[in-house]
């Protein structure tokens, strides 16, 4: 059409885009796309043509370890003295007055384990037989003995709100291997206390949050219902995506940089593309029997077996959370555990065995943890609080050494004395074993550079086979 309006000058991008009916651009695209199939070693269903995308597989800054994470979260905080660090001198303490309460000794018994012969508490009859892949990390320490400080903590690097989240900071430096699915994703059947922010990409893109399933009641067609369209085959659907991502990006341009508009425009496509692909992959169902009696039953079991059927299909990271809330949160009765750990032993060994199995474990790494440790003092009669200055967590898995017990806190639990190992160096480690120095994944934001480490962060080689 014909108007009076004023020529603008337009960009090098509008110039490729009106040539040639577009044609220029097309063929620019396709190239670059190209790149990025060539990388993955294989095209996504239902793609666009001449689409990239932003979680398309990035080269890492070292040969990697682990290619996938799984985060087992243990929100609340379980407490080291009576699950993976036994203390015999609370036993000689006990009743005597200590910082707190009353020195406190476990009702559970410890046994050693494995071959490497790691005592483990009586509340992991089916882990420890796993503790020959297994590093506990006893000298883990944190900021702040409060559960909104804590959970920012591990979940962000940082005990204010509101920063990346590790996984966030993961799809950001290596993107994902598989285009037809989220590369963060989170199961957790409700929120813990401080919710969404712990899976939040904040100032990055927002095509790098996390995405949350709710998994009380593992069902594909509800859990992501949503994604089917009742009314249009794949073909239409892609030819009416098509459409609005021409027009989001004809708007994106006008408005030069519009971070949300860019996450719309990506969020629309990776929702057309997990059609194809996410029904099945939470579809447990299609498991063996022996592979789901195995895993137990239950949400946290479910969402083991879903955690693995996740990596598998190339998602670069899966965080578990246990629950709701903070279901470790042992104040009244540290026999708590024994209902948690009940849940969570069974799935969590059968989840280790079955990556081991199916030769994934390699290059997954599993990391379990909460956000902090309980005191080994007592909190009333039988309870315990949080505690800070010394706790308990492992890893396996994705180059981690088994069988082994790294670091350690004094006589009683109280604090971390030997090779201490703060939530910064369990991030620069982890991010070390995927393949990225975490001196080098910087995101520059309000006139500097942010990373997961902060200022912060020793990697512990020792750990590392």
């Amino acid at each position: 059409m014909m108007h009076d309006a004023p020529l603008l000058p337009f960009s090098r991008r509008e110039m490729l885009s009106r040539t040639g009916a577009g044609f220029g651009l097309l063929g620019l695209a396709g190239l670059l796309d190209q790149e990025r199939v060539d990388a993955a070693g294989k095209t996504p269903a239902g793609r666009g043509a001449g689409s990239v995308s932003p979680l398309a597989p990035r080269a890492p800054h070292h040969t990697p370890r682990a290619k996938r994470i799984i985060f087992l979260f243990m929100n609340g905080g379980p407490s080291h003295v009576d699950t993976f660090d036994p203390k015999p001198e609370l036993v000689k303490q006990a009743g005597k007055k200590g910082p707190g309460g009353k020195w406190l000794p476990s009702p559970f018994k410890f046994s050693a384990q494995g071959k490497s012969g790691i005592e483990v508490s009586e509340l992991f009859p089916h882990l420890s037989t796993c503790i020959d892949d297994i590093c506990v990390l006893r000298s883990m320490y944190t900021s702040t003995p409060n559960h909104e400080p804590g959970l920012f903590m591990m979940n962000c690097g940082i005990q204010q709100p509101l920063r990346p989240s590790m996984g966030s900071w993961l799809n950001y430096g290596l993107g994902t291997e598989n285009q037809n699915l989220p590369g963060f994703v989170v199961l957790c059947p409700g929120k813990p206390v401080v919710g969404p922010a712990l899976w939040s990409n904040s100032f990055l893109p927002g095509i790098f949050q996390g995405t949350h399933i709710n998994n009380s009641k593992i069902d594909p067609k509800k859990v992501i219902g949503h994604l089917s369209n009742p009314n249009l085959g794949p073909t239409s659907q892609r030819r009416l995506l098509d459409l609005i991502q021409r027009l989001n990006g004809e708007h994106l341009q006008r408005r030069n940089r519009d971070r949300q508009l860019d996450a719309r425009i990506n969020s629309l496509e990776i929702a057309y593309r997990m059609q194809f692909e996410a029904q099945e992959a939470f579809d447990i169902g299609r498991e063996t029997k022996t592979t789901r009696e195995a895993y137990g039953s239950g949400q946290f079991a479910d969402g083991c077996l879903i955690a693995r059927r996740l990596v598998e299909r190339g998602v670069r990271m899966v965080q578990l959370f246990y629950g709701s809330g903070q279901p470790w949160d042992a104040h009244g009765n540290i026999m708590d555990h024994k209902r948690d750990a009940g849940k969570s032993d069974r799935p969590i060994a059968a989840l280790l065995k079955d990556l081991d199995s199916r030769g994934l474990l390699e290059e997954t790494l599993v990391l379990w943890s909460g956000e902090f440790g309980r005191t080994p003092t007592a909190q009333g009669a039988r309870g315990r609080n949080h505690h800070a200055t010394g706790f308990s967590a492992w890893m396996a898995g994705g180059g981690i050494k088994g069988g082994m017990i790294h670091g350690a806190t004094d006589e009683l639990g109280m604090h971390s004395v030997e090779k201490r190992m703060s939530v910064h160096d369990l991030h620069a480690t982890i991010l070390h074993q995927i393949g990225i120095d975490h001196l080098k994944l910087t995101y520059r934001y309000s006139g500097r550079d942010f990373r997961l480490t902060d200022i912060h962060g020793e990697i512990a080689h020792e750990i590392l086979a």
